[in-house]
């Protein structure tokens, strides 16, 4: 019996299939190089495969890590209120690099992002139950940490305002 052997437009049409996957996977939404490179081990792609997928779709601007994170960072801020302290923390785990992390966080407005912290605590403050001021102002103080936000920052508002 003879050995089967791949021929070699197989092959190749195998990696435009597969790069055609991960295409439409990385315009779906704005995806990292970490996430391409999960997908890639989930559909059981080897490693020197996944490098040169990762290449073209770096050069054909499907993949960019700059812009996932402004993406990333826009929209957890905008939609889950995120603070910077929590964006940092997902963009670290997707892979991005500083200089990317740095540029994305940079990209949020400051007084968008403090504005949306008062809005924050105003409205927790509403929620809250507490007659002690102490006690309510160490429990907003622990939601908006939780949020992501600075501590200083969190500090300075709750000792500005009494609306809290």
């Amino acid at each position: 019996m003879k050995a089967k052997q791949t021929s070699p437009k197989k092959a190749d049409s195998t990696a435009e299939q597969v790069f055609l996957k991960l295409r439409n996977y990385c315009v779906y939404q704005e995806r990292s190089q970490l996430e391409v490179r999960l997908k890639c081990k989930e559909l059981g792609i080897k490693k020197e495969l996944t490098e040169t997928l990762l290449v073209k779709l770096l050069d054909e601007n499907f993949l960019n890590e700059e812009r996932f994170a402004l993406h990333y960072a826009g929209g957890k801020f905008r939609i889950k209120k995120w603070g910077k302290v929590k964006i940092k923390q997902g963009l670290m785990q997707k892979g991005v690099s500083a200089y990317c992390i740095k540029k994305a966080l940079g990209a949020i407005p400051n007084s968008e992002y403090q504005a949306t912290l008062k809005k924050l605590l105003v409205q927790k403050s509403k929620l809250l139950h507490e007659s002690n001021p102490l006690k309510k102002k160490a429990q907003l103080q622990k939601f908006a940490l939780s949020k992501g936000f600075e501590g200083y920052l969190v500090n300075e508002l709750l000792g500005e305002e009494e609306d809290f």
